[in-house]
């Protein structure tokens, strides 16, 4: 009895000192809060009509130790994650406390004895009580302040990792920070310090990609590729995670010979399906209504694919172009004999084309996302060269490298002038002087047709070939094979 009640009392009393030091914890934060709240003259006549008043809630003041601009927002908004945390503590401790003395009532009164072994007192403390405060403790640590800038930044300030005190998962708080070079020296770049980028509307997308970023550093990565995809389409992109290591599935073999690999589908056991409506090639068919994709309808078919951008095999028979937006491979090619060599393909497939080009002696990189199939897998498992990449991302080319630039069944009607501008400008600027630019069978609403012929007509290229053709009563084919000027 002795023993039980020393256990019991010293549990009670482990909570109650608990309960303490959250409480104390807690005011102090509160009063510090406070305290900055009302060194600002909150509640003073003229607030509203002194921005810098109101500035300084949000931002320290040049004057204070070179920490002009350091954002008091982040900073506030990570003291409340703590604050919340612990919150969230101290009500389980009492819960926990309440419940305790309410058992130990009900089992006095009906003179039973209850005791808790130490296993299960340490699992407790461990689970609800350790854990917990060693996430408040982590969190607060992690509050970055900004430090003098080595280098002697502009005005003195002090050097503020972008974005650093607003994401909550540490994986991301690490790559956005600086890693500066160590013992100062400059890198293979010139630079004394390295950023990891980061879109702009990660911020609008905070609660996924934290999501995203809450990883075992090492270990192997989460089966949410899908996720990393939906952030790239809004705009959170490049994607931040760096440090785990990529899943593949299980029953990977090897690929197909490159002689072999270009006109076969892949095996279905290269491919990881657990994210897409079909679970194998077979089920990715035109004829299939539910195949989970409504884009490129058939460029899973081979046998349809390998008669798109070249004649019919005898000279009597119908070539494979039905219309006279269908150019033909060989054709773009004479226009420039011998100085395609390298391109892009910017279409929605299983890279086709790029195959095509590949047995012309061309390299073609195809741009491809897995929308609703597994087209980049497909493309690489082809034996060609995917690149992974959206819209909102600029090119990872260089400027007037290109001899090609091709387009298919990617835009259609559905794109809005000013994105179509900057897209089009970016592939301006990786086409070299001379290089063609192929627009193919461009869909779109007749009524719009004059403003995206002006998108295309807007850089002077020389028009080689300019064909519009009906694709339906009140829509129409737009295809064209533009040449570069050189702009010297």
């Amino acid at each position: 009895m002795e023993g039980f009640c020393f256990a019991r009392c010293r549990f009670t009393r482990l909570m109650v000192v608990m309960q303490l030091v959250m409480g104390v914890f807690v005011i102090c934060i509160s009063m510090a809060s406070l305290h900055r709240f009302y060194t600002h003259h909150s509640f003073l006549p003229g607030l509203d009509d002194d921005p810098a008043r109101c500035a300084g809630f949000h931002t320290v003041d040049a004057g204070d130790g070179g920490y002009n601009g350091f954002d008091i927002r982040a900073l506030a908004d990570r003291v409340d994650d703590v604050l919340v945390q612990l919150a969230e503590l101290q009500d389980k401790l009492e819960a926990t406390a309440l419940k305790i003395g309410k058992k130990a009532r009900k089992h006095r009164a009906r003179r039973q004895q209850e005791n808790m072994t130490m296993p299960e007192f340490r699992r407790f403390l461990e689970d609800e009580v350790i854990h917990p405060l060693y996430s408040a403790h982590i969190a607060l640590r992690l509050i970055r302040l900004p430090r003098p800038d080595p280098d002697g930044g502009e005005g003195g300030g002090a050097a503020v990792d972008p974005l650093v005190n607003f994401f909550t998962a540490e994986e991301t708080r690490k790559y956005v920070t600086a890693k500066g070079n160590r013992e100062g020296l400059p890198s293979v770049y010139g630079t004394n310090r390295t950023y990891g980028t980061i879109g702009h509307a990660c911020v609008l997308m905070r609660r996924e990609l934290d999501e995203y970023m809450s990883y075992d550093v090492g270990a192997r990565c989460p089966d949410d590729w899908d996720l990393g995809q939906r952030l790239m389409l809004g705009g959170c992109d490049p994607l931040p995670r760096r440090r785990c290591l990529a899943p593949a599935s299980k029953l990977f073999g090897a690929p197909l010979p490159i002689n072999q690999s270009l006109w076969a589908l892949p095996d279905d056991g290269n491919v990881r399906w657990s994210r897409y409506h079909c679970r194998g090639y077979k089920c990715l068919s035109a004829r299939n209504p539910r195949r989970g994709y409504d884009r490129c309808v058939g460029c899973f078919d081979m046998d349809r694919e390998r008669r798109r951008w070249v004649a019919a095999p005898n000279a009597t028979a119908t070539p494979a172009a039905s219309t006279l937006a269908d150019f033909l491979i060989d054709e773009v090619l004479a226009v420039k004999p011998g100085e395609v060599r390298v391109g892009l393909d910017v279409s929605v497939g299983t890279g086709s084309f790029a195959a095509r080009m590949r047995e012309r002696g061309v390299t073609v990189v195809t741009t491809a996302l897995n929308v609703g199939a597994p087209f980049a897998e497909t493309v690489a498992l082809r034996g060609l060269v995917p690149l992974y990449a959206t819209l909102s991302q600029r090119l990872p080319l260089f400027d007037n490298t290109m001899d090609l630039v091709h387009t298919a069944g990617f835009f259609d009607g559905w794109v809005d002038l000013q994105l179509l501008d900057f897209v089009l400008f970016d592939w301006d600027r990786v086409l070299r002087p001379g290089g063609l630019l192929w627009v193919d069978k461009f869909a779109c609403a007749r009524k719009d047709l004059d403003d995206y012929m002006y998108m295309f007509l807007q850089f002077r290229y020389k028009k080689h070939r300019w064909v519009v053709s009906f694709k339906s009563k009140d829509e129409v084919y737009l295809s064209a094979l533009l040449e570069k000027p050189p702009r010297s």
